[in-house]
C-alpha cells in the first residue's frame, strides 16, 4: 500500500523543495528514489541522519529506496558550502567504507526483505571506473553548457568567496557526475527521483537535464532543509568534532548525552525529524514536557528513541546508568558493568592520577589514596577531615579512614573512583 510521502515529511519539518509533479508521481505507484552518501569516512554521523530517515520513511510508504555510496565522486569531492577540496581515496579504501557505511544504514532500511520495496545499495565507482573521459565528455559533457553550469549556487559561491582558492576542474565537473549517477540510475533502475539536503538541489536538477536531454524522460527532485541548531551552533558537532555512528567513534553514552542535551525548541524540532513516532505520541510527549518542563520529558524521549535506532536497547539502558551515575543514583556494581570508553566519558575533565598497581596489589590507605599519592586533596590533614566528616566515597560507596583500597576496587582492572562531596570526583588510574 502506497501512503503519501510528502504529506508524512511535510508535518514532520522535513521538505524543503519539491519538484511539480513528484507528489503525484510517487501516489501513481511504487518508485525508486536515491540518496547519495560519501564514503570518505567508514562511519556516517548524524549529519547524514536527515537522508538516513528520508530513505527509511520513503521505504515505509511502500516504495524503493536506494541508497547510493559516491565512490567516483568521493575521489572528486563535492564543492556544495566547501571552500576545501576533499582528500582523494584508493578503491580499497573505499570499499571498506562502503561495507560499514552498509551496516548503519541497515538499522534504518531492509535491505532483506524479499518485498519489492526492498532497500538497495550501490557504488557509482562502479559504472564510472570504465568510462573514459573522451568518453564522458562526448555522451554527456556536451548535453549540458558551460553557462548552465556556472549559474549553480554551489559553484558561483566557491568562485566569488574571497576565501576560496578557487575551484578546480576536477571539483567543477562534480555537478555532471552526480547528474550522470541519476541518469545511470533513471536507465538501470527505474529511478525516478533523487533526494538530498537543499543545498544538493543545484546537483540534483543537473541530473533531471540530463534525463531529458539524452533519455527524453522526467526525473524528480525533492529536498530537505539543513538542519540548524537555534543557539546558532553548527548541528552534529560536540566539542570532540563529529557525532558518529559508529561506537568505536562516539560512544554510545556521548550518543545519548549529545541529543538529552537538546534545547527544549531544538529537541521539538528534531522528535519529528529523527524518530519514527507518529504525530499524535509526539503531541503528547510535548505536551507531557510542557506541564513540566525541567523533567526534560521530550528530550529523553528523543534521545531513548534514537539511541535504540542506531545502537541497541542494551546500549540505550548503559548509556542511561552511564549518565545516572554523576547524579548519586548508582552503586559500585553500576561502576564495574561500565566498559573503558564509557568510564572515561562519564568522567572526561575530572581530575585523574597514575599510581603503581603494586600499591593496590599491598593495599592503599585512604589517607595515601586522597593526598601522598593520589593528591587530590593538599595534605594529610584535609584528607582526614574530609573522612571524619563522612564525606568521601571509593566507587560510590561511603567510607572511613581504616578503608584500603584493594584489587577489588578497581574497574575494568584499571580505575578508582574516589568522590569527595556529591561534586568533587578524582579518578585512579592504577598502572
Amino acid at each position: 500500500m502506497i501512503k503519501n510521502f510528502v504529506e508524512e515529511l511535510t508535518w514532520r519539518g522535513m521538505i524543503h523543495t519539491v519538484m511539480p509533479g513528484a507528489e503525484a508521481h510517487l501516489m501513481e505507484s511504487m518508485r525508486s528514489a536515491y540518496v547519495g552518501f560519501d564514503p570518505t569516512a567508514d562511519s556516517l554521523h548524524i549529519g547524514n541522519l536527515v537522508p538516513i530517515m528520508l530513505l527509511a520513511h520513503y521505504q515505509r510508504c511502500g516504495h524503493k529506496p536506494v541508497a547510493l555510496v559516491g565512490g567516483a565522486t568521493g575521489m572528486i569531492g563535492d564543492p556544495s558550502g566547501k571552500s576545501n577540496e576533499r582528500n582523494l581515496l584508493d578503491e580499497k579504501t573505499l570499499r571498506h567504507n562502503q561495507d560499514a557505511i552498509k551496516a548503519q544504514l541497515a538499522h534504518f532500511l531492509d535491505f532483506e526483505s524479499d518485498a519489492d520495496n526492498a532497500a538497495l545499495l550501490v557504488n557509482n565507482y562502479d559504472w564510472m571506473k570504465d568510462f573514459s573521459f573522451l568518453e564522458f565528455i562526448r555522451d554527456v559533457g556536451k548535453h549540458i553548457t558551460v553557462n548552465y553550469m556556472m549559474a549553480k549556487d554551489s559553484v558561483k559561491n566557491r568562485i566569488s568567496s574571497e576565501s576560496s582558492e578557487g575551484m578546480s576542474f576536477t571539483e567543477f565537473t562534480y555537478q555532471l557526475v552526480q547528474g550522470y549517477d541519476f541518469l545511470h540510475l533513471y536507465k538501470a533502475k527505474d529511478c525516478s527521483i533523487q533526494m538530498g539536503g537543499s543545498d544538493q538541489w543545484g546537483n540534483i536538477t543537473t541530473g533531471t537535464e540530463l534525463i531529458r536531454r539524452i533519455s527524453g524522460g522526467k526525473g524528480y527532485a525533492i529536498t530537505c532543509p539543513l538542519i540548524t541548531k537555534s543557539d546558532g551552533s553548527k548541528f552534529g558537532k560536540s566539542e570532540g568534532g563529529n557525532v558518529w555512528l559508529d561506537a568505536k567513534r562516539t560512544s554510545p553514552y556521548k550518543f545519548y548525552q549529545y541529543w538529552l542535551n537538546s534545547s527544549d525548541t531544538d529537541a521539538e524540532k528534531y522528535i519529528k525529524i529523527f524518530t519514527f513516532l507518529d504525530e499524535a505520541t509526539i503531541a503528547s510527549v510535548s505536551a507531557a514536557h510542557n506541564e513540566t518542563p525541567h523533567l526534560r520529558i521530550l528530550q529523553k524521549r528523543l534521545a531513548e528513541e534514537i539511541t535504540v535506532m542506531v545502537h541497541s536497547q542494551s546500549a540505550l539502558d548503559n548509556a542511561i546508568k552511564a549518565s545516572a551515575i554523576l547524579f548519586g543514583k548508582s552503586t559500585s556494581a553500576d561502576l564495574k558493568t561500565l566498559d573503558e570508553q564509557t568510564f572515561l566519558d562519564v568522567f572526561e575533565g575530572v581530575q585523574q592520577t597514575e599510581i603503581d598497581k603494586a600499591l593496590i596489589t599491598e593495599g592503599l590507605d585512604m589517607i595515601g589514596a586522597l593526598a601522598e599519592k593520589g593528591q587530590f586533596l593538599k595534605s594529610n590533614g584535609e584528607a582526614r577531615r574530609a573522612l571524619k566528616e563522612n564525606s568521601i566515597a571509593v566507587n560510590k560507596t561511603k567510607v572511613k579512614e581504616d578503608y584500603k583500597i584493594t584489587e577489588a576496587d578497581l574497574i575494568n582492572d584499571k580505575f578508582v573512583l574516589l568522590q569527595r562531596g556529591k561534586k568533587n570526583y578524582f579518578v585512579l588510574v592504577v598502572k
